[in-house]
């Protein structure tokens, strides 16, 4: 799937449920988040795989349960403590509706079962091309997504570390 059509998965129902419960539009921050975790497994696996060389596939390590479950646990507590639960379960939905929409397909198939990518590293992951469909003519939209995932990544680092340091001034932790 398209980073767009990562977005719309989540952010339609996020969106309904908004309007149903508080009878107004999310705020900017809420859509940030959504928008946020519906890029994540990308913006790490990409880089690390078609980049760096680092991962077997651009679709393992946060694109996997065993890794990704943990990471999402994390920000649940971060959620928790910080009195945002509800951001934090935007988030948590968002990535979790990206491994299902790039994996729905061997899901709802007539004799359904789970993608071995969601898997890794317990199981080997799906066999891909080293150079992805995406990557366009001389690999260039893998240097346009790393530099992408660096500033978005970044600007969210600095948020966080921000964040913790003003909840921790005030005592809030």
């Amino acid at each position: 799937m398209l980073p767009p059509e990562h977005f719309l998965v989540a952010f339609i129902p996020l969106l309904v449920y908004v309007l149903v419960r508080d009878k107004q539009l999310p705020s900017l921050r809420f859509v940030a988040v959504v928008f946020l975790g519906t890029q994540f497994p990308d913006l790490i696996d990409k880089p690390l795989a078609h980049q760096f060389g680092v991962l077997p596939s651009g679709r393992v390590f946060m694109h996997s349960l065993p890794t990704a479950i943990p990471v999402l646990l994390i920000i649940a507590l971060y959620g928790w403590q910080t009195n945002r639960i509800r951001l934090s379960s935007a988030f948590i939905f968002s990535h979790i509706s990206h491994l299902l929409a790039d994996n729905y397909r061997l899901l709802i198939q007539s004799n359904p079962r789970i993608p071995a990518d969601l898997l890794w590293p317990l199981t080997q992951p799906i066999a891909r091309p080293v150079t992805p469909y995406w990557a366009g003519t001389g690999g260039i939209n893998v240097y346009l997504w790393t530099a992408f995932s660096i500033i978005v990544l970044s600007i969210s680092t600095y948020a966080i570390i921000t964040d913790v340091l003003k909840q921790s001034n005030t005592g809030k932790y």
